[in-house]
C-alpha cells in the first residue's frame, strides 16, 4: 500500500465492528468510492485483504464498476457502466439471494446465491455471490465482497477462476 493511502486509511479510525466469522474484529476507516477508484490496483487489493466480513448485507446498494482503478479512464468507465449496464444489487439476506440492477431502468435480473465462504483471492473469509445455480447468463461468475468502510463493500469479480475486475457496493447510511 502506498504511504499516502496508508496514511489516509490510518487516520480517523472508526470503532471496531464485530465480525461474525472467526477472524478478529477489524477497524473500519472512512473511505469514499472516489478515493477507492483512484487507488492503484495493489492498494485496492490491500484494502480488500484488510476488509471485514460481517453479516450478509440486506437491501439495495449502489454499485460502481472498477475496471481500471487508478487509471485516467476509470471515471469514464464508471459513468458509462452505471448509465447503460449496471446500477447495483438488491440483497435479500433472509433468503440469502440477490438480484442485480441492470440496464438504464434498474431492472432486477441475474440472481445469485449469497453465503459466507473462503475467498479465492487470499483464502480468508468473505461473502460469496454465487451465480452458478441461479443464472444461465452468469453461471461462470463468482463475486466476493468484504466491508471496507461503514456501508461500503469492495468486491472482486471472477469468470471461472480468473479475476476480471473490482466493484463497490454502497449501502445507505
Amino acid at each position: 500500500m502506498s504511504a499516502s493511502t496508508a496514511g489516509r486509511l490510518a487516520s480517523n479510525p472508526v470503532s471496531d465492528i464485530r465480525d461474525l466469522s472467526r477472524e478478529a474484529p477489524k477497524a473500519l476507516r472512512p473511505i469514499t468510492v472516489a478515493e477507492l477508484s483512484s487507488m492503484p490496483p495493489a492498494d485496492v487489493d490491500d484494502l480488500f485483504r484488510s476488509g471485514s466480513v460481517g453479516q450478509i448485507p440486506d437491501g439495495e446498494a449502489v454499485g460502481t464498476a472498477l475496471f481500471k482503478p487508478g487509471a485516467r479512464v476509470q471515471p469514464f468507465l464508471e459513468k458509462f457502466v452505471r448509465s447503460w449496464a449496471w446500477q447495483g444489487k438488491q440483497f435479500r439476506a433472509g433468503s440469502r439471494r440477490l438480484e442485480n440492477l441492470i440496464l438504464p431502468l434498474g431492472i432486477r435480473a441475474i440472481s445469485a446465491d449469497v453465503y459466507r465462504g473462503m475467498s479465492w483471492f487470499d483464502a480468508e473469509p468473505c461473502i460469496v455471490l454465487d451465480y452458478s445455480r441461479r443464472s444461465f447468463v452468469a453461471r461462470q461468475i463468482r463475486d466476493e465482497i468484504r466491508r471496507v468502510a461503514p456501508g461500503l463493500y469492495l468486491g472482486l469479480v471472477y469468470w471461472g477462476k480468473t479475476r476480471l475486475m473490482y466493484f463497490t457496493l454502497q449501502f445507505p447510511a
